[in-house]
């Protein structure tokens, strides 16, 4: 598997929307009250959420100052340590900064309207930049899902899915999740597919890692590959 291209974001790029994302989540932490539930992650709490990405960012803590011939562990394929860390940081507090905005809109749903069901929160969500959430869906379609079939992790498909991101020059990308009588594979770029999805990067980004139903997305061809691949990559935490 290359290496993902990281353009147009560099290692101080993902700081500083780490650094953004960051901040967002702890004021939305703030409005939903740590015991407020996380539709997005079942049986958490907003203080479950906080202490899982406080646990995440002590352990890869210092990005801002490190060298860049940083050597530490990584397990994604990256153009170095210090671009990986850096990039999956962004992410990870990106997706759970979303899940602390869902945790706060279903808070002020339940206050207004008697108890929730859970599901509050779930249809919307945060606004991204459309180049980084595109990176975002390029990094679990080329970085995870690329290591769980190389590990041979993946159940597969019974069909190939195609996946375009539609925002313009910001965020457009296209990737394909080979399957059917091909071998599991992933690659970037298009081709023949049984199912094609179109949405915008952010509602890829959010829908793909779990934050957002598949509502809103143009779907052609079977909408059965892409239901079995959002059970086979449902991700929860």
């Amino acid at each position: 598997m290359s290496a993902p291209a990281y353009a147009p974001y560099d290692v101080p790029g993902y700081i500083g929307a780490l650094r953004r994302e960051g901040e967002l989540l702890a004021a939305a932490a703030e409005r939903a009250g740590m015991g407020a539930a996380v539709p997005s992650c079942p049986d958490w709490a907003v203080r479950d959420l906080l202490k899982h990405t406080g646990y995440v960012h002590r352990w890869a803590a210092g990005l801002d100052e490190a060298a860049p011939d940083l050597d530490c562990w990584a397990f994604l394929a990256a153009p170095s340590p210090l671009a990986f860390w850096a990039r999956r940081q962004a992410h990870e507090t990106a997706v759970h900064r979303a899940d602390a905005e869902q945790a706060a809109a279903a808070a002020t749903q339940g206050a207004l309207d008697g108890p929730a069901d859970g599901s509050a929160g779930l249809a919307g969500g945060p606004a991204f930049e459309p180049a980084f959430a595109a990176n975002g869906v390029d990094e679990l379609i080329m970085g995870f899902l690329a290591r769980n079939i190389s590990r041979g992790g993946w159940p597969g498909l019974d069909g190939s899915l195609a996946i375009h991101a539609a925002d313009g020059a910001d965020g457009a990308a296209d990737w394909l999740v080979r399957g059917g009588s091909e071998a599991p594979g992933v690659s970037r770029g298009t081709g023949p597919a049984g199912c094609d999805v179109t949405g915008s990067a952010r509602d890829l980004y959010l829908t793909l890692w779990n934050r957002r139903p598949l509502d809103g997305l143009q779907v052609h061809g079977d909408p059965s590959i892409l239901a079995a691949f959002a059970r086979a990559l449902r991700i929860t935490w």
